[in-house]
C-alpha cells in the first residue's frame, strides 16, 4: 500500500525529496509543471525528474495540472491548447510515468472565511450562505451546464485515446466544492457520482479514471463507504485524496484527520475489502500559524504518519 505526496516541479530538490522520504512517502507527484504546448517536449524533463526522484527510493507517479480556461470554455485557441495536452501525454508515456491528474471546472475552487482550529491552525472552509450573499465575479468565465458538459467531452474523447497508446491513465478530481448548480455564473459538471459514471460511460476505457477525493465526496453529502464501493465496483478508483471534514454541503471546514466528521478507520478498511492498495494522498491539510522553514511540512508530516498507521493497521 502506496503513500503518494506531491511538490511542485520547480521546488523539486533533495531537500524536499529527502524531507518526503523521511516521513515515510512511497510516489511523488509533480504538480505545476509549465502550461502544455504543441511544440514543448517534456521528455527529458521527466526522465530526469524520474531519475532523481528514484535516486531517493521513491517512484515518480504522477503529474498533476489543471487545463488552461481556453480549453475548459472553448475559446478560439483551444485545439492548440489540447494539442499541447496530447504532447504532455505523449511525453509521460515515453518517460514512464503512469499517471495524470486533471479536472474540469467553469471556475476554480472556492472557499470563504477560514476557520480557526486548535493550536491556531487555519482551516480551509466554505460556508455557502456566505458564499452567495456575495459571490466573486468572473464574467469572462460564465459558462452553462450543456456547454461545460460538451467542453468536457471533446476533451476527453481527444485525449483518452492519445493515454491508451501512452499507458497514462487519466485520473479526474470532483469539483471542489462539489455543488451541482453554477457558482459564480459557472456550471459545475463533476459534482455527484452520477456525473462521474456519466464522464465513465462518455469515453469507455480503463485510462478514464476518478480521483477518489473522499473529502469532496463527503462535502456531496454521500455515505463515503458506500461510495467507495460504488466506484470501486467500476474499477475507477485510480488514487485516494485520504482527507478528513467537519460538516456537510452547505458549510464544511478541512480538519487535521483525526479530528473530522468521517471515520478514517472505517474508510481504510473499506479500501482494503474492495482491494484497493493505493495510492494514498494527503491533499489538503491545515496551515500552522508557526515561522521557520519547517512550518509547511508540519501538517503533511502528520498526515502521512497517520494514514501510514491506519495502513499498517487494517491491511497487515
Amino acid at each position: 500500500m502506496r503513500i503518494q505526496e506531491h511538490v511542485a516541479l520547480d521546488a523539486l530538490t533533495d531537500d524536499a525529496l529527502g524531507i518526503l522520504k523521511a516521513i515515510g512517502v512511497d510516489d511523488v507527484s509533480i504538480m505545476h509543471p509549465p502550461t502544455p504546448q504543441p511544440d514543448l517536449d517534456m521528455t527529458e524533463t521527466w526522465r530526469d525528474v524520474r531519475r532523481k526522484v528514484e535516486s531517493h527510493g521513491m517512484r515518480f507517479n504522477n503529474v498533476g495540472l489543471r487545463p488552461d480556461p481556453s480549453i475548459t470554455l472553448a475559446r478560439p485557441d483551444r485545439d492548440q491548447h489540447v494539442e499541447g495536452w496530447i504532447r504532455l501525454i505523449r511525453s509521460m508515456g515515453a518517460a514512464g510515468v503512469p499517471t495524470l491528474i486533471t479536472n474540469l471546472r467553469g471556475i476554480g475552487n472556492f472557499r470563504t472565511e477560514s476557520a480557526i482550529g486548535r493550536g491556531g491552525a487555519r482551516y480551509s472552509t466554505f460556508d455557502y450562505a456566505e458564499f452567495i450573499a456575495d459571490p466573486p465575479s468572473h464574467p469572462d468565465q460564465q459558462i452553462d451546464e450543456a456547454t461545460l458538459r460538451d467542453n468536457l467531452a471533446h476533451f476527453m474523447r481527444t485525449l483518452i485515446p492519445v493515454a491508451e497508446e501512452e499507458g497514462v491513465v487519466i485520473t479526474m478530481h470532483p469539483d471542489d466544492p462539489p455543488r451541482p448548480e453554477p457558482l459564480a455564473g459557472a456550471a459545475r459538471v463533476l459534482s455527484t457520482l452520477d456525473d462521474f459514471e456519466r464522464l465513465f460511460e462518455l469515453v469507455p476505457s480503463a485510462s478514464n479514471s476518478m480521483l477518489f477525493c473522499q473529502g469532496c465526496v463527503a462535502e456531496m453529502g454521500e455515505d463515503v463507504p458506500a461510495a467507495i464501493r460504488r466506484v470501486s465496483a467500476l474499477g475507477k478508483i485510480s488514487a485516494v485524496h485520504f482527507r478528513n471534514i467537519r460538516g456537510g454541503p452547505d458549510h464544511f471546514e478541512e480538519t487535521f484527520l483525526d479530528e473530522g466528521d468521517g471515520d478514517m478507520l472505517l474508510y481504510m478498511q473499506t479500501y482494503r475489502d474492495v482491494g484497493f492498495e493505493g495510492p494514498f494522498m494527503m491533499d489538503h491539510t491545515p496551515g500552522t500559524p508557526h515561522e521557520g522553514w519547517t512550518h509547511p511540512w508540519v501538517g503533511r508530516a502528520f498526515a502521512v504518519g497517520y494514514i501510514r498507521s491506519l495502513i499498517q493497521a487494517v491491511y497487515r
